[in-house]
């Protein structure tokens, strides 16, 4: 099964003299999510915790609710040409009476460690397709205190980052600051996903009252894991896309942005930070 690290030969140059040695990166390889035994998509993700990335991202499309919807998930035998097993094969056999979306050719999607699922162009799939509706009179209140004292206390928890620096991270929280689960990936969706995914198998979901804090930037693609997996606070370290600040608007969502320490913006759904 794949590693989480690797060891690369890299020549470092310090104070101009330069030297050969062993460096650790992070792994990168490519998983491969089917549905009832079909092709569904492909993402680069750093292995481990495939099980929960596979469930998080049907989560994410709207095609599982709870632990019920799911029958079995299984790593795919005979995934190359001379039948051994890559461990980069999943397949996710929903239990009987779950809808099966229609996967079609153009259906089929690649997802990318940089920017996740590709091509969401308006806001319609999340506003048809998620289980959890309630964000909006979610009741959480979150202090911005607490609030920036996140960053640090998620970036204490990534064990990996501090080996390779070459790990988004995701982590969710309670709105008293306690640490529910944190997950790294070379993707910061994959990292989302992973962390929707171990909530839907230990039946979990919604995750009312949670805060969600993420590496990097809150794109559209993130805020629609949360809005979807039912978490109402949404922060990012860096900065939202536009689409992402619409959606935070349109579902009630709260979304904050540039979290360093005591500073940050809130881009929608300040009324549940208190200052």
């Amino acid at each position: 099964m794949g590693r989480v690290t690797e060891r690369r030969r890299v020549v470092r140059i310090r104070g101009g003299v330069a030297g050969a040695r062993p460096d650790t990166l992070v792994a990168e390889e490519p998983l491969e999510i089917r549905l009832n035994g079909k092709p569904l998509a492909i993402t680069m993700r750093t292995p481990g915790d495939d099980f929960a990335l596979a469930v998080g991202f049907l989560v994410s499309e709207g095609v599982l609710g709870s632990a019920a919807d799911v029958q079995a998930v299984t790593y795919c035998e005979g995934a190359t040409e001379a039948g051994s097993n890559t461990y980069n094969v999943v397949n996710v056999q929903l239990a009987a009476g779950v809808p099966v979306p229609d996967i079609t050719l153009e259906r089929n999607v690649y997802t990318t460690s940089s920017c996740g699922l590709c091509g969401k162009a308006s806001l319609d799939a999340v506003r048809t397709a998620t289980r959890f509706a309630g964000i909006a009179a979610d009741p959480v209140r979150v202090s911005a205190d607490l609030l920036g004292g996140l960053p640090d206390r998620l970036r204490a928890a990534q064990k990996v980052f501090e080996r390779t620096g070459g790990l988004h991270a995701a982590g969710l929280f309670s709105a008293e600051g306690e640490l529910l689960d944190v997950r790294e990936d070379v993707g910061r969706h994959n990292a989302v996903d992973k962390i929707v995914g171990r909530a839907l198998q230990a039946g979990r979901l919604p995750l009312t009252g949670a805060v969600l804090l993420v590496s990097g930037r809150a794109s559209f693609e993130l805020a629609q894991k949360a809005v979807m997996a039912g978490i109402p606070v949404l922060a990012a370290v860096s900065a939202p896309s536009s689409l992402a600040v619409d959606l935070a608007l349109e579902t009630g969502l709260t979304l904050v942005g540039f979290l360093r320490g005591p500073n940050m913006n809130i881009y929608a759904g300040e009324e549940r930070v208190t200052v």
